[in-house]
């Protein structure tokens, strides 16, 4: 006899047109924009959605039923769900916008539905909230509510804490904190290197990443990290990410990039001014990269942003 299931249901009203919120579930570029960071979608009936997250965490499913502007109804098996849920999306014109009802149904009750219901009651909100935060005003609440540590980081590896009298080999190391933010208010100073924080273990950059995915600016972590042979522990308040103001229309904010890359430009010649081959291939230190080296750097980057631009 199979286990009783639950009903979770969420509502969300919107000062969008139906049409766009109808996008927003049945668009891959548009899922992206608000809910994941990888989207592959078939807008029909029987047709495949598959949705994919950075920590790893991902789902499948298929359109169950679609009526533009008004349902859209699709089946969720998520990682490690003991069998798919189904999502029902309805869609009301209300008040010159959009009163949206989400039920998330079909799911199990037990032990091995805990950790499933329990994410879906606090996952969605937040989707939710960054949907109307996207529709409204175009800003995506993950980017400019992620919080920031205020460090940079450096190279680590075992031959580098036998040098420091570190007992790990892997870990995060401080090279310097940012005046102001939380990594200096806790106390974190260079060569530092953090091995734990939030509950996670962290070896490298993937990890810390993971361990902030789920964090806003303002939560308070603990922070693992040792400091030569000590270990330490300390609570850090996540700063806030600061945002530039993004002009509203598309000419305004291309403007606005040409004034920044030329500014950019202007101080990247002047760093270089005078500096001869010989000097910009010279390394402060074993290890270290030199000049020409880290414009690579910024241009490989670059690249990256570009790729990333067009792909939305």
């Amino acid at each position: 006899m199979s286990s009783p299931a639950q009903t979770i249901q969420f509502e969300q009203h919107l000062n969008a047109l139906p049409a766009q919120v109808y996008t927003a579930f049945t668009n891959a570029t548009a899922l992206r924009e608000w809910l994941c960071d990888i989207a592959t979608v078939n807008p029909r009936c029987g047709g495949r959605v598959y949705l994919w997250w950075n920590s790893g965490y991902y789902t499948s499913g298929e359109y169950t039923d679609l009526e533009p502007e008004e349902r859209v109804v699709f089946t969720w098996q998520g990682r490690g769900d003991p069998a798919p849920s189904l999502v029902d999306v309805k869609l009301k014109a209300m008040d010159g916008g959009t009163h949206l009802t989400l039920t998330h149904s079909k799911i199990g009750t037990g032990e091995e539905w805990a950790d499933t219901a329990r994410e879906i009651q606090h996952d969605w909100p937040r989707a939710l909230e960054n949907l109307e935060s996207v529709l409204e005003s175009g800003q995506d609440l993950r980017i400019t509510r992620r919080p920031m540590l205020g460090i940079g980081i450096n190279d680590f590896n075992s031959e580098i804490a036998q040098q420091m009298g570190v007992p790990v080999g892997e870990g995060i190391r401080i090279d310097g904190t940012v005046e102001g933010m939380g990594a200096q208010a806790a106390g974190l100073m260079k060569d530092d290197v953090i091995v734990g924080m939030a509950g996670h273990t962290i070896t490298n950059y993937p990890n810390l990443a993971v361990a902030l995915q789920s964090k806003r600016a303002g939560d308070c972590i603990e922070v693992v990290y040792y400091r030569g042979p000590e270990k330490k522990t300390v609570m850090m308040e996540l700063s806030k990410r600061p945002m530039p103001e993004i002009p509203e229309l598309p000419d305004q904010l291309a403007e606005a990039l040409r004034k920044e890359y030329a500014n950019q430009f202007a101080a990247l010649r002047q760093c270089f001014e005078g500096v001869s081959e010989t000097e910009a291939d010279h390394r402060p230190a074993g290890g270290e990269w030199n000049a020409k080296e880290i414009v690579a750097h910024l241009i490989l980057g670059e690249r990256d942003n570009q790729a990333f631009i067009a792909s939305i």
